[in-house]
């Protein structure tokens, strides 16, 4: 490793070991999976990672998270959130990430004090100051470390690391809540989720590796990593791709030419409001 990134490293260690019993908010993306293995590394068993179920999390994401727990021996749990029951949440507007994290640190705090842990962390890096992520300003409010942050970690650095600790996850395809496919306005269902699941199962499954199926109501928007494309651009896999679609309920199927990139359906919001979700 490079001495930034070496230095970089050393200071994570000592932010994690500085946190006393710590809850991390585990996804299985890579940045809440190298976080909460690294801090197990850091406090052992002073340490829980937590993952939250509920209908935005993809099925898959949580298989795989669950796996990877079990082959590093993280301490797991898994717990219950509530954000379908929140009407901000289900109205997606802007704000919907700050419900979704404002729900999910409720619930940590009180299996915080429950189980006698002093803090909680989460997966937060210093790309995603960059971004509009309301969510970060839920975490503020509830006090939660940022640890990877501190540390000035950048996505690029979390994958080094992760890499060169030997961890499958290293070079793990982005990933977010099955909410963020969901044009914002559009109110958030489980029937929208579980077509927007079962359409990237699909994806997946005919061996495409990075891309996101965006819910425009009769309208699917799929996105395919610009290395893929070319292959998602042949008549045979457009037939396949209307047939796999319609069969879940769109009426109208459409390959983005732009390619995937995460957090397009930001595109759509105005300045004021991107301005308002900026840390």
């Amino acid at each position: 490793m490079g001495v930034d990134l070496t230095s970089k490293q050393r200071a994570l260690d000592t932010r994690l070991r500085g946190l006393g019993r710590t809850l991390i908010a585990y996804s299985g993306g890579v940045d809440s999976a190298y976080l909460a293995w690294a801090c197990y590394q850091a406090l052992g068993q002073d340490m829980l990672a937590v993952i939250a179920d509920s209908p935005s999390l993809a099925r898959a994401q949580l298989q795989d998270a669950i796996a990877f727990a079990r082959e590093m021996q993280i301490p797991l749990e898994i717990i219950q959130t509530a954000e379908m029951e929140r009407t901000e949440y289900v109205r997606n507007e802007a704000s919907r990430c700050f419900h979704c994290k404002d729900e999910l640190f409720d619930v940590m705090e009180k299996f915080r004090a429950q189980r006698d842990f002093v803090s909680i962390a989460y997966g937060v890096n210093l790309d995603d100051q960059g971004d509009f992520r309301p969510g970060q300003a839920a975490a503020r409010q509830h006090h939660v470390a940022a640890p990877l942050l501190d540390a000035g970690l950048t996505k690029q650095d979390i994958r080094d690391l992760a890499r060169n600790a030997g961890l499958r996850i290293w070079d793990k395809p982005a990933s977010a809540c099955l909410s963020s496919r969901i044009e914002y306005g559009r109110p958030v269902t489980r029937e929208a989720l579980s077509m927007v699941e079962q359409g990237e199962d699909a994806l997946r499954a005919l061996g495409f590796r990075q891309f996101r199926v965006r819910h425009h109501g009769d309208i699917v928007r799929i996105e395919i990593d610009r290395a893929e494309l070319s292959r998602a651009l042949h008549p045979e896999m457009a037939a396949e791709f209307t047939r796999i679609f319609k069969a879940l309920g769109f009426q109208f199927v459409t390959l983005d030419l732009e390619g995937f990139r995460s957090g397009s359906m930001n595109a759509l919001l105005p300045a004021e409001e991107l301005l308002r979700g900026k840390p």
